[in-house]
């Protein structure tokens, strides 16, 4: 049940706050006052989607929020979103200037998706024209399996969840048979393309110790020629470096004579050392480069390098690009040469899955078979109540095209007067009869449910004793939950368990729109104004009276 609804500068309301209360809440006022900003208030909590410009003229942004009445049953389906030491179950909505809307849950920010999945359980909404949307076979399904009961819902969900499967297996399915359509040509150029990289078996940091072996083997006789100088410069005639061995050699002798003397005498026997090494090094360095003077070596590396050039122009510029082209090719070879046994297996996939959805199917149209009788029989009783007590209202099944929601095509029929033919509801039912049986369709079909109702003059249409007809269907429907409606008729407001005034104030600028609870003589005084009266006109008050006493 909503306990409160609070609005603040949202169009003409600065700042409402309405406590509602369980049974029938009423909310009239002039055209024009704002009855509709409530309405729109409320398609906000639903996650609606905000207009623009609704935000008040020198207004930041607006807010809508509905505090819930937390049951238990309630607190146990969102035990897992709510405080531990949550009492009640609070939904806001704030929508900037600038368009931007953020949602809440007890005051936790919340995608608005799952505002509108929250509010969805405890709040419907019917709008003016809502009676049109029964002309939708959608519609009219979906009333048909509420009607049904919970069951339906996971049927329907099982159904969906099959659909869902199947057109992904079917979209498949075609994808391979397109890839098999083309795939000799494909297969073609990633053959080639593969036998290409392969051919050269490529290692990631090749191309760097190509590039290196090619500058030596371009100056292949100044490095040998180099080397050779540094070693006869380094070296004796004999090649052993006897100068600073020499040297080593009588500084050794006087070792230990002087201290000063001592470390400078290591010093040269450690470039003695050294020389000879260096000597050894070079000379082997210099033959190892004669081995490597074959005349064709240079020509294998630059064609080499030349090819991985090519192929890292085509693929990416890198060779570990080359190469990461070259798994993807492979894979997609290897898709291609599976697609005719993958083909096969979505064939099976689509079997098997064809099948589920069509047991899903039948089991939808069961409940429905079933329940169609019901809920002709009930909206045929609640139209009695309607002053269309001669109305017969049936519900037709037929098939349909396969897909979420079932195979079934529903068809509501009425035959408003005795004698004439039933046909569609689009086809013979005027405005006002539509408002009715859109009405007997909602108390029927939503006989048991917790959630609070609102109308936004779903009466339109209707006047005189069909009016007050109305007027008491309402009241019998919100036995035991709470409605919500916006009216403009006085016999349904004299139903209400509670009962508020819209008020447009234009002498401020700019205008102001309240919202106030009436009590007593107050609720004549509005019911006489709605009577088309003056609030002195005794008449009318007495008619006023009449109708409040004889609800």
């Amino acid at each position: 049940m909503l306990l409160e609804l609070r609005v603040q500068n949202l169009l003409l309301i600065e700042d409402a706050r309405v406590e509602l209360t369980a049974g029938l809440n009423v909310l009239t006022g002039e055209t024009g006052a704002g009855k509709t900003v409530l309405a729109h208030a409320l398609d906000l909590l639903l996650g609606g989607r905000a207009r623009s410009g609704i935000v008040r003229p020198g207004a930041s942004e607006a807010y809508v929020e509905g505090i819930f009445e937390l049951d238990r049953p309630l607190a146990a389906v969102l035990a897992e979103r709510l405080p531990d030491d949550a009492e009640e179950l609070i939904l806001a909505r704030r929508v900037g200037a600038d368009g931007r809307t953020r949602a809440y849950l007890n005051g936790r920010s919340i995608p608005v998706a799952e505002l509108r999945e929250l509010a969805g359980g405890v709040l419907s909404f019917y709008g003016q024209h809502e009676h049109r949307r029964l002309m939708l076979a959608a519609a009219q399904l979906e009333i048909l399996d509420g009607f049904c009961g919970p069951d339906q819902v996971r049927r329907r969900a099982e159904c969906a969840e099959a659909w869902s499967r199947l057109r992904e297996a079917r979209a498949e399915h075609e994808r391979l048979r397109e890839l098999a359509g083309a795939r000799e040509r494909e297969l073609d150029l990633l053959e080639f393309e593969l036998a290409e990289i392969e051919g050269l078996e490529l290692r990631v940091d090749e191309r760097d110790e190509l590039s290196a072996e090619r500058e030596r083997l371009r100056h292949l006789e100044a490095l040998r020629s180099t080397a050779l100088e540094a070693c006869g410069a380094l070296a004796d005639e004999g090649g052993t470096g006897a100068g600073l061995a020499g040297a080593a050699a009588g500084l050794e002798t006087l070792a230990g004579v002087d201290a000063a003397l001592d470390p400078l005498t290591d010093r040269v026997v450690a470039l003695s050392l050294e020389a000879q090494d260096l000597v050894s090094e070079l000379r082997s360095y210099a033959e190892g480069l004669e081995t490597d003077g074959d005349p064709g070596r240079l020509e294998a590396v630059e064609e080499r390098l030349a090819g991985i050039a090519r192929l890292e122009r085509k693929h990416g510029g890198t060779v570990s690009l080359v190469l990461e082209h070259a798994e993807r090719c492979s894979a997609r070879r290897d898709e291609l040469l599976g697609a005719e046994v993958a083909i096969v297996a979505a064939e099976q996939l689509m079997a098997g899955l064809g099948s589920a959805h069509a047991q899903a199917c039948s089991e939808l149209r069961g409940a429905r078979a079933a329940a169609a009788p019901a809920l002709s029989a009930a909206v045929c009783e609640r139209l009695a109540g309607l002053a269309m007590a001669d109305a017969s209202f049936a519900i037709l099944l037929g098939e349909a095209e396969p897909g979420p929601g079932g195979a079934d095509a529903v068809v509501f029929e009425i035959a408003p007067n005795p004698g004439v033919p039933a046909a569609p509801l689009r086809e013979s039912a005027s405005g006002g009869e539509l408002s009715r049986v859109m009405l007997a369709l909602l108390g029927a079909a939503t006989d048991g449910s917790r959630a609070t109702l609102v109308f936004d003059e779903v009466d339109a249409g209707i006047g005189g004793q069909t009016a007050r007809a109305v007027g008491e269907q309402l009241r019998t429907l919100a036995a035991g939950r709470q409605i919500v409606c916006i009216t403009h008729l006085p016999q349904v407001a004299s139903f209400a368990a509670r009962h508020f005034t819209i008020v447009k104030d234009t002498t401020r600028e700019p205008a102001r729109t309240t919202v106030t609870r009436l009590d007593g003589a107050e609720v004549v005084s509005e019911l006489v104004r709605m009577l088309g009266a003056d609030d002195g006109d005794a008449a009318a008050r007495r008619h006023a009276k009449e109708l409040l006493r004889a609800a």
